[in-house]
């Protein structure tokens, strides 16, 4: 029972300012409204619009939670790619920027002050400023638990000679954590930025403030579920669990917000047309891009294959380009293949013609396609990616590596044998169907995830 005069919960929420960190944190905070408390979910200006942009009136009318914006310091003009420039602008200028927000919600009546703040792990360092005013500190990872463990075990890393203070790996050694938690090879770290030092070396120091904030946190919640990385889960004090994060975790929740593009819905029509467990599909993501040779070996594979697909292409993937299509290539696959700039992902994974997923192996994506359960062909690009796909690859054996090449490329024989192989393996689809199930289970009555977020909305309220 909550204490008589006791402030309402209002709960500020604050994501990094990019697609696989609003996404998730999105889909926390529509269960925590759901639940009758306040939440106001705070974007940069620039992902604000983009938010806003991507949703139908409908969908702004049925939002359960408020959507506000800060200025992330960058000119209207900058791309604002993952990078230096973006993470040094937000470092600079959100602290202040957050102040001034919370001193004006919280002057507006006192009723309405923000009482908890939900900080993403990237940009934790930010609870110093909201817990000056009288905020409980919440970090959430958008990412793997192991990932979170990892930064809590910085500075240990360090003080062993593992790391040096730039984040890197001394002498090529992995790192490891524990023996039932994939090593960690050099370059992909969650701050590794392979040939640019300078971006490594400012993520890396983001982390490790992080890392400190969070030890003084309350709560540390992550988008995954305890029987999916029990090793991970307990390396980390106070740690609640939530996932996995779908749309369809509770009734009053809605796929409504959080996707920076428009989705093309067209592709259900399509989708409902073609045989159980038959289409390839495959998205990469919202960072990830591939030079026009190697877009072409994915094309021709796809042809190849003699399979129908699903193929997610922006308008930036061919490094930030558009994309070239091989001569005749949409022509000769017209009657099999779809392509949309932006898809539902998650929705697409659910439908029973899907056979398996090509994946950048974004934790967003892992838990999705595990969730639903796709097998993966896995193609990471950067960061924890890598490790991630070991995750699927050695550890819960639902999918398989794509290799490239001497030259670096992922090959269209590479590409089509893979997916030969993994729609052939019946232990895969084994194994893929057996971890849908423990997760379905985890977010279900008074299992793992959904016992943990009871706990969480219990000590909102009181």
């Amino acid at each position: 029972m909550a204490v008589k005069g006791k402030r309402q919960p209002h709960v500020l929420a604050v994501p990094f300012p990019a697609q696989g960190h609003v996404r998730p944190l999105m889909k926390l905070c529509r269960r925590i409204a759901s639940r009758g408390i306040k939440v106001t979910f705070v974007n940069t200006e620039h992902i604000h619009a983009k938010v806003v942009a991507a949703m139908s009136e409908e969908d702004k009318r049925q939002n359960p939670i408020q959507l506000i914006s800060i200025p992330d310091g960058l000119p209207p003009d900058d791309d604002r790619s993952p990078g230096f420039e973006l993470m040094e602008s937000v470092i600079r200028t959100m602290p202040g920027n957050l102040r001034n927000l919370i001193e004006k919600i919280n002057g507006r009546s006192s009723d309405e002050k923000i009482t908890c703040v939900i900080a993403d792990i990237t940009i934790g360092w930010i609870l110093d400023v909201t817990q000056k005013l009288g905020a409980e500190s919440v970090v959430f990872q958008s990412a793997a638990a192991a990932g979170m463990a990892m930064v809590l075990q910085i500075p240990k890393l360090i003080r062993a000679g593992n790391l040096d203070m730039n984040g890197s790996v001394k002498k090529n050694e992995l790192i490891n954590l524990s023996d039932n938690i994939p090593s960690w090879r050099k370059n992909e770290l969650p701050w590794s930025f392979p040939g640019d030092l300078k971006t490594q070396s400012m993520v890396f120091e983001t982390f490790m403030a992080g890392g400190k904030t969070a030890h003084r946190a309350k709560w540390l919640l992550c988008n995954t579920f305890y029987e999916l990385e029990p090793p991970a889960c307990n390396l980390i004090p106070n740690f609640l669990p939530v996932g996995p994060l779908l749309s369809t975790n509770n009734s009053k929740s809605s796929a409504i917000g959080g996707s920076f593009w428009l989705e093309d819905t067209t592709c259900f029509s399509w989708l409902d047309k073609q045989q159980i467990g038959s289409v390839i599909y495959v998205s990469f993501g919202s960072i990830a891009v591939f030079s026009q040779d190697q877009l072409n070996e994915l094309a021709l594979a796809l042809e190849i294959s003699s399979r129908p697909f699903l193929w997610v292409v922006r308008s930036n993937l061919a490094n930030g380009s558009i994309v070239k299509f091989p001569n005749g290539f949409l022509e000769r696959v017209a009657k099999r293949g779809k392509i949309v700039e932006w898809a539902p992902q998650e929705e697409v994974l659910a439908h029973s013609s899907i056979a398996c997923f090509i994946s950048h192996c974004g934790w967003n994506s892992t838990m999705e396609g595990l969730t639903m359960g796709v097998p993966f062909l896995c193609w990471p690009y950067f960061s924890d990616q890598f490790h991630n796909q070991s995750y699927i690859c050695d550890m819960w054996k639902i999918g398989l590596r794509l290799n490239p090449d001497e030259n670096g490329l992922r090959s269209r024989l590479e590409i089509s044998t893979k997916i030969e192989m993994l729609l052939s393996d019946y232990s895969i689809k084994t194994n893929a169907v057996k971890l849908k199930e423990m997760a379905l289970e985890s977010v279900s009555g008074s299992e793992s995830s959904s016992q943990n977020f009871e706990t969480f909305i219990y000590h909102l309220k009181n």
